[in-house]
């Protein structure tokens, strides 16, 4: 509870003078802390609740499994293609207003797909909301980054990743459930839901926080952007159109003529969104390698397989909820001994015997599944508590691997 000088005699928040060499004074970095919690939230929950919605959003809207997979790609495309403009964007025209930005434009087209009549609206909706995930996700660490001294942002950064892998653990599991007790109509709640969090947080940086003067007037790589977009849009589509003949190659070579583009845009564009020259570092390359494959598999188990428990094996959505428990608790809860360990003897062994469990999770799946056994708590369960094992022992590591690089 504020005291009423708190409440009422502070100055106005675009007033109040720097701190500490940080642009907000300690009273009011617990709002910025509580808004990167709130924004973080949404975007951790929105992409693991979906998978978990996708057969009733198929079911509600008539949707195919390709139209499912777009539910998923178009959301991912836009933000992938854009999070490092959508980083810059905070540097170019400050932190605060990046952050506002997003939020605002993530909750109102999350009210689109909410209001979504069919798959083909549902699937332009999620790419823009992806497009103000690019600038809400990286600006949740970077404005906890500004906003505390140095000698503070290590707990304020640790609050946020413990808050932030409880709502993924906790969010997938009540959401499940919030599934499994209406009928398939109610998947609309899981974007709704965004408007009262995202608000409260626009509310809190708006009311709360100062205002933060650019860090650099650099150029946004527009450019580059809009043909990663083009790229990484015609390799997903033909690689996913399900169609046969001309059409796919087509747009998979298309796919490929853009990220030749890309590549030259960026090694000759004055401010390049990718810094090509990064990669001539042999760890930085085999880092991001690893993890490209790494992510590429968890993807596509994550997708599929809450659409086989659910629709395959008619696990309820409750209970098919909880495979994304394991996953989030034990990168929580490992992530900072594992990292500690990982600074005493390096990370190639952690990732290397981290990304060992975790084929031997998906080995294990392919076994289940190929032979037919349908148990959930005493087969894929254990599975997936053996995946987030795996991926506590190589998340922190893999981080620290290309930062150090």
């Amino acid at each position: 509870m504020q005291s009423p000088c708190e409440a009422g005699s502070e100055p106005a928040p675009q007033s109040v003078p720097h701190t500490n060499g940080t642009f907000c004074p300690q009273s009011r970095r617990r709002y910025v802390l509580i808004s990167a919690i709130l924004a973080s939230a949404l975007g951790f929950i929105d992409g693991s609740v979906v998978s978990i919605a996708l057969p009733a959003i198929r079911a509600d809207l008539g949707a195919s499994l390709v139209d499912a997979q777009w539910i998923s790609n178009a959301y991912a495309l836009t933000l992938s293609a854009l999070i490092l403009v959508g980083g810059a964007a905070g540097d170019r025209f400050g932190m605060r207003r990046a952050f506002i930005a997003g939020i605002s434009f993530f909750i109102a087209t999350s009210l689109l797909c909410a209001f979504a009549p069919n798959a083909p609206f549902l699937i332009g909706a999620r790419a823009l909301q992806g497009v103000g995930a690019a600038l809400m996700v990286p600006g949740s660490l970077a404005i906890i980054a500004k906003a505390y001294p140095k000698a503070e942002r290590g707990r304020a950064i640790g609050i946020w990743a413990a808050a932030s892998a409880l709502t993924t653990a906790l969010g997938p599991v009540v959401g499940g459930m919030v599934l499994s007790a209406f009928d398939d109509s109610v998947w609309r709640a899981i974007f709704a839901v965004n408007l009262p969090l995202g608000g409260l947080a626009i509310f809190l940086l708006i009311a709360k926080v100062p205002d933060d003067s650019p860090a650099e007037k650099r150029k946004l790589d527009i450019g580059g952007a809009a043909l990663a977009t083009v790229a990484l849009g015609s390799l997903a589509y033909g690689l996913t159109s399900g169609a046969s003949g001309a059409g796919p190659v087509a747009f998979i070579a298309a796919g490929l003529f853009a990220l030749a583009v890309f590549l030259w845009w960026e090694a000759r564009a004055e401010a390049p969104m990718m810094k090509l020259s990064l990669f001539s570092i042999a760890a930085f390359s085999g880092a991001n390698a690893a993890t490209f494959c790494l992510y590429f598999a968890l993807s596509g188990i994550l997708f599929f397989l809450p659409m086989l428990l659910i629709a395959g094996w008619g696990v309820d959505e409750a209970q098919t909820g909880f495979i994304f428990l394991p996953l989030s608790a034990a990168i929580a809860l490992l992530s900072g001994f594992v990292g500690r360990l990982a600074d005493r003897i390096g990370p190639r062994v952690p990732i290397a015997g981290g990304s060992l469990v975790v084929a031997l999770a998906f080995a294990g799946l392919a076994l289940l599944v190929g032979s037919g056994i349908r148990h959930f708590w005493t087969g894929v369960f254990p599975l997936m508590v053996l995946m987030g094992l795996g991926m506590a022992l190589v998340v922190s590591p893999l981080s620290s691997a290309v930062m150090t690089a």
